[in-house]
């Protein structure tokens, strides 16, 4: 399968918000999802604090999603890859779509001289989990994901 990618413009706002939407029905977490088309467009391209890439389809459509950030390795001395979320709609999965997103960010993470590609994937989720072991993709037991959101990350910056 020869694979189409791009990247996301401006005026895909809310086409990455739909994609975001059905990644969030998918993971079971809808009513997390409070990301608007504004605030997209002023975190991704004003800001410049994320990217996107698309999955074409051979008529051009697009069919999976990849929204990704640079992250740093004090021990590598350089950046990385964060991905954040990876989406293929549900009639294209099994295609390629998937991996080919992930062979492009490899792509992008080497063309830009980054030491790695990280991302995270519920536990649950044993479909992903195999695909990634499939690709060679290390699950990394001895980390724990922390975090801090809402009111917590409110009076910890107080």
């Amino acid at each position: 399968m020869n694979n189409t990618y791009r990247f996301a413009v401006r005026d895909d706002a809310g086409l990455i918000l739909d994609f975001i939407r059905r990644l969030a029905e998918y993971e079971k977490m809808s009513d997390d999802v409070v990301a608007t088309e504004e605030l997209l467009t002023e975190w991704i391209f004003d800001k410049n604090k994320a990217e996107v890439i698309f999955a074409l389809d051979e008529s051009g459509k697009e069919v999976g999603f990849a929204l990704f950030f640079h992250n740093f390795s004090t021990f590598l001395g350089r950046a990385g890859v964060y991905l954040e979320d990876l989406f293929v709609l549900p009639e294209y999965r099994g295609k390629g779509y998937g991996k080919g997103l992930l062979k492009k960010l490899a792509q992008i993470a080497v063309e830009r001289g980054c030491g790695r590609l990280d991302w995270s994937c519920l536990n649950w989720n044993k479909p992903s989990l195999d695909f990634y072991s499939s690709l060679g993709a290390a699950q990394l037991d001895e980390w724990v994901i922390l975090r801090l959101t809402g009111d917590t990350l409110d009076n910890m910056a107080e």
